[in-house]
């Protein structure tokens, strides 16, 4: 079988850019145990998993993610009065989380 990939720890800090909370990601959250995140464009399916337990584990709960998927959000076309351009594109994943478990961005450190 597959023997466990051990990453950087550096580019794991990297990966995660932010959480998206939204009527969607709540929604999404409380149906499917699924968080989302706007990761690194160049972010792989692995990398965002192992990140996520790096991140999100502590000594009294260890997150696991059974699944993750990933959607590349193209930019918006903009003008700016004659001129026109985009913005940048960005990628989005879905993490599911190993049933019964959750992350809570709303708690204090």
């Amino acid at each position: 079988m597959n023997a466990p990939k051990t990453f950087n720890s550096e580019r794991l800090a990297t990966i995660l850019l932010a959480p998206i909370i939204s009527e969607k990601g709540t929604m999404i959250a409380e149906k499917y145990e699924q968080v989302v995140f706007r990761v690194a464009q160049d972010a792989t399916k692995p990398e965002i998993k192992a990140a996520v337990e790096a991140m999100f584990s502590t000594k009294d709960k260890k997150i696991q993610v059974t699944s993750v998927q990933v959607t590349n959000v193209h930019g918006k076309q903009k003008r700016f009065g004659v001129h026109s351009g985009r913005r940048r594109s960005w990628k989005k994943a879905y993490v599911c989380l190993a049933p019964g478990q959750e992350i809570n961005f709303g708690q204090e450190a």
